[in-house]
């Protein structure tokens, strides 16, 4: 057994090169090898998103607080709310974020493959982030 108490693990701030506005990280948990997958509290302050992105083995949200906006390309944003989960396949290129005018939290569970969690690319752009929201 593994305790981590809380306190114990520092807030982190992701790399400004993959997200857009504030963004924060508290990891949750982490498997030791050969176990692969990976757990953080996500909080998103009003506007913030990451940029386009896949998982090599997928990627589960589940919504604590605020409103979340995300989108698989080519598909309309959705909104989810605390209490939503969302399941984005390997491979699948999304996004996902703060709404622009109420902060966001979510739990981010997902696996690692040879380390890597994600798979980064460009900014989301303001035409995106701002497209129609699923009826």
């Amino acid at each position: 057994m593994q305790i981590s108490r809380a306190g114990s693990r520092p807030s982190q701030t992701p790399s400004p090169e993959y997200f857009t506005g504030r963004v924060r990280m508290d990891p949750i948990g982490a498997a030791d090898e050969p176990g692969r997958h990976r757990v953080l509290l996500v909080t998103f302050e009003p506007g913030a998103r990451t940029n386009w992105h896949t998982h090599p083995l997928g990627q589960t949200l589940h919504i604590v607080s605020g409103l979340c906006l995300a989108q698989i390309e080519g598909e309309p944003v959705e909104e989810l709310r605390p209490g939503d989960s969302v399941w984005f396949p390997q491979g699948v290129r999304h996004w996902h974020g703060a709404a622009p005018d109420v902060a966001m939290s979510h739990l981010a569970i997902q696996e690692a493959l040879d380390g890597e969690t994600a798979d980064w690319a460009e900014p989301v752009s303001e035409a995106d982030y701002g497209s129609p929201r699923a009826g």
